[in-house]
């Protein structure tokens, strides 16, 4: 019996009801996307185990290498808004802006994406690409300047603008002598405040509160502030002096941080407020345990005359300010390094199976329970992007006044320069290209066997011949992989290149894949979808061809009349049991239930009562999933089984710590095909029986 109290004195006591022992479904919508990004979380400090945000900034260590820096991170986004938002729109040479767009276009709800850059020999290299700047508005006591840098390399950083403020805010004294001043035991005062402290004669000078103590003598309580400095005689007025920070990154993103301490002391200390609040910047290195003061404390404004951050803080970034003696920050120095890319950056060799946490490139999907697709658009650039602001603008030629037609000089229209990856473009149509394209998807394939939790989705690469498309599929044989083909022509109304781009089919087979799975679950086909915002296929595949590519396990998209429709929803394998997508992904779903749902058995008594709360679990949440239509059977009998008894966990088993439960299922293929039979009778009259 479980009772919330221990028995006492005889009388009525309330029973908790014993703990649910259920299985619970697992998400299966969610996929992860690795490949090029303008900006977004990279290189980002790896923090020991133990570190707190009271142990202060962490930037110093970092850039001088005493902490390791994670190359890849995973980071989920919810929508394509919230993905601009974090890696930007669809500047520069990577199709992952396309590619998850293409996933939210079709219904996806939620993506892990990672931004792959270069790993370089040096480690001083990996911060060359980040933008910094200097604001005047306050002065470290070293005499240091006041910088920052962005948070991850790229151009995006020289657009960042950083501005700072001072409030003051008066203190109501209760005795002030020249070692220090007595207040209220309300006022909250920490070690670290910066104090502007007035004397007679119109005189400032700013100091720190170096201690704190609270005076409980003679029923009273007070508390007692000293300085850094000895005062030579006693302050007129007390302030206190605070921080006000705004960081934009040119791109509609602000963050604003007020009420900020000025010294490493203060438990707000502007320093570690930026190090572990901000996404755009970090402290600059030289001043990030330094104090700060503002350049002359006599000139600074009273509560009254200051602006509300949230009401101006455009106004303070691209105006004068508005603030006496400050200024905002202009970055320079960010580069966007995507010649230096090479394939192997999207994957580390350094990682294994068994790994407690995940790695840089694909491997930093490892271990996100999330995940159950992944795509990687950017593996191999099969054709460049075109340039984004090489577009040209039209002429105009008009005037207050009638004149003569002007001939207009018929030059022809110059093509923008392609931005790309150098060193990721490879010619599917080459034989040592399409090698090297093989090897690298092969890769894909081995990860996603070694996690055994997702399928990765291929691309067939473009512009090959149907003999070619054949032997390129010869090389897989694995039931956690799918492939996708022809590639797609797809449209954005927000895209500034404002013409059709080259689509990873993946990526919109993904979105298909997580809108089936929220609309109907698993056991559903992720298939004859019509694609959103795709406009057409980069090949047209005939019927002749398709009745070749789909027994091979090639799922394609047909240009249809009412849109680009995926007819097909198989894997790489050459079992026939497990040739379905939906089959594969039901497998996966059972081991992520079993896997995650059950720890709670561990150090249970393993008898024949825990056999039978097994048995019991198990058989619920398999009828469940019957119910839904996952498994084949006119019975429950014989759509699954679950044995967990003596049988299955003789002596030997349970002296050795072990349970063992059998489970079979006999999971539920899509229909693929219907068949028409047409007859002739007697009469000459047509028959069909489908």
């Amino acid at each position: 019996m479980f009772r919330t109290e221990p028995i006492g004195a005889p009388g009525v006591y309330f029973r908790s009801d014993p703990p649910k022992l259920e299985l619970r479904p697992e998400r299966m919508d969610v996929c992860g996307f690795a490949g090029i990004a303008p900006r977004g979380p990279c290189r980002v400090v790896d923090l020991p185990e133990g570190w707190r945000r009271e142990d202060g900034p962490f930037v110093r260590q970092w850039r001088e290498g005493v902490f390791a820096s994670l190359r890849t991170v995973a980071v989920p986004v919810d929508s394509f808004e919230d993905y601009k938002r974090r890696f930007g729109a669809f500047e520069g040479p990577g199709r992952l802006p396309y590619a998850v767009a293409a996933f939210f276009d079709q219904g996806g709800r939620r993506a892990w994406v990672s931004r792959v850059v270069h790993e370089y020999a040096n480690s001083s290299d990996n911060f060359d690409g980040m933008a910094e700047g200097v604001v005047e508005g306050a002065l470290p006591v070293n005499g240091k300047p006041f910088d920052f840098f962005a948070r991850s390399e790229g151009t995006w950083g020289n657009r960042l603008r950083v501005a700072v403020g001072f409030s003051l805010r008066p203190l109501q004294v209760k005795a002030a002598e020249s070692g220090g001043v007595t207040l209220d035991v309300s006022e909250a005062v920490p070690v670290g405040t910066l104090l502007r402290m007035r004397f007679p004669g119109g005189v400032f000078i700013l100091s720190f509160v170096a201690r704190v103590t609270i005076d409980r003598t003679a029923g009273r309580r007070d508390r007692r502030l000293e300085f850094d400095i000895p005062l030579a005689a006693v302050p007129e007025v007390l302030e206190i002096v605070e921080g006000e920070l705004v960081i934009d990154d040119g791109a509609g993103n602000r963050e604003t941080f007020t009420r900020l301490g000025l010294s490493s002391r203060h438990p707000r200390w502007l320093s570690g407020i930026v190090c572990y609040e901000s996404v755009l910047v970090y402290p600059g290195v030289d001043w990030s345990d330094s104090d700060l003061v503002p350049k002359q404390p006599e000139h600074l404004p009273l509560e009254a005359d200051l602006p509300a951050l949230s009401a101006c803080p455009q106004q303070w970034l691209d105006q004068s300010w508005l603030i006496a003696d400050q200024d905002v920050s202009q970055f320079s120095g960010g580069r966007d390094r995507y010649d230096e890319l090479v394939h192997e950056d999207f994957f580390d060799p350094g990682w294994v199976i068994g790994d407690l946490d995940p790695g840089s490139g694909i491997h930093s999907f490892a271990y996100h329970d999330e995940i159950a697709s992944l795509v990687v658009p950017d593996l191999y650039c099969p054709e460049p992007l075109i340039e984004i602001d090489a577009v040209d603008e039209p002429v105009s030629l008009a005037g207050s006044e009638f004149s003569e037609c002007v001939d207009l000089d018929p030059s022809p229209r110059t093509e923008p320069d392609p931005v790309q990856a150098n060193q990721l473009c490879l010619d599917p149509s080459m034989p040592a290209d399409l090698e090297i394209i093989i090897g690298l998807q092969q890769r894909l394939v081995q990860f996603a066997e070694d996690t055994r939790d997702m399928v990765v989705l291929l691309d067939v690469p473009p512009g090959l011949t149907q003999r070619q498309i054949l032997t390129w599929r010869s090389r897989f044989r694995s039931s956690y992989a799918a492939c996708y083909s022809p590639w797609l022509n797809a449209a954005r109304d927000d895209d500034r290149r404002d013409r059709l781009i080259l689509t990873n089919p993946s990526a919109v087979a993904a979105g298909i894949i997580a809108g089936r799975e929220i609309t109907f679950g698993v056991p559903f086909g992720p298939a004859n979808s019509v694609a959103e915002a795709v406009v057409n296929v980069d090949e047209s595949i005939a019927e002749t061809r398709h009745d070749q590519l789909h027994p091979m396990g090639i799922n394609v998209f047909l240009k249809e009349r009412e849109g680009v429709r995926l007819a097909a929803a198989r894997t790489l394998s050459k079992d026939a049991q497990l040739c379905q997508l939906s089959v594969r992904r039901l497998m996966i779903l059972l081991v992520r239930v079993l896997q995650r749902q059950i720890h709670w058995m561990v150090f249970e008594p393993n008898n024949r009562r825990l056999w039978r709360d097994v048995r019991r679990m198990l058989l619920n949440f398999l009828a469940n999933l019957y119910r839904s239509g996952a498994f084949r059977g006119s019975t429950e009998a014989e759509a699954f089984f679950v044995r967990c008894d003596e049988h299955t966990n003789p002596q030997p088993i349970v002296d050795a710590g072990k349970l063992v439960a059998e489970i079979g299922v006999a999971p539920a293929e899509p229909l693929e095909f219907i068949v028409l039979k047409i007859t002739r009778d007697g009469d000459s009259a047509l028959v069909s029986e489908v």
